[in-house]
């Protein structure tokens, strides 16, 4: 016969709370209200890539242009120091952005050419769309800085994957959000 230990109501109790306690504690915390508007900036730039894959496709431009890619570049880094922020975190978050939207300009272009069609739909110039993107930088740009101090929560992965999941369309699209978002949080991981 096992003899069980009769535990005093009093240590009962403790033991209730710290278990309640721990198990709080574990929760994870809500998102800050800087995440939405910063993944909602993302995720708006994101599907700007569709229309310019259409007007490469139109215009037979290749995805890669890699000096357009550098001035989108170096001109984060010069927002980033208006903003405080460090330059080179500026500029990977801005390539990270560049690569999620080749991603998706990539994947469409072939589906179209496996359809030997692109969509019939109207279609902006290039030209009309890099103000828009270059006005999108500089929004995101300024809810980065305005969410840096949330990057290094350990919370932070939880809060980005349930926040981000609200706004995938599709796999190809879905993909390019969490390339786009890959380095938002900074883990010891």
């Amino acid at each position: 016969m096992l003899h069980r230990p009769h535990l005093s109501p009093l240590l009962t109790c403790a033991l209730s709370l710290l278990l309640a306690s721990t198990a709080h504690a574990a929760a994870p915390s809500p998102a800050p209200e800087t995440l939405q508007p910063l993944l909602a900036t993302i995720n708006e730039r994101l599907n700007l890539a569709d229309q310019v894959a259409l007007t490469k496709w139109d215009s037979g431009k290749p995805i890669q242009d890699t000096a357009r890619e550098a001035l989108v570049i170096t001109n984060a880094r010069k927002q980033a120091a208006e903003r405080k922020l460090d330059p080179d975190e500026a500029a990977e978050l801005v390539a990270a952005q560049i690569e999620a939207n080749k991603l998706v300009q990539y994947g469409l272009i072939a589906q179209w050419q496996a359809a030997h069609k692109a969509p019939d739909v109207p279609r902006p110039n290039l030209n009309q769309l890099r103000p828009k993107l270059d006005e999108l930088q500089t929004r995101l740009l300024q809810q980065y800085a305005d969410f840096m101090p949330y990057r290094v929560d350990p919370d932070c992965p939880n809060w980005l994957a349930e926040q981000r999941s609200g706004l995938i369309k599709d796999a190809l699209h879905g993909q390019a959000l969490i390339r786009a978002t890959g380095e938002l949080c900074v883990t010891d991981q």
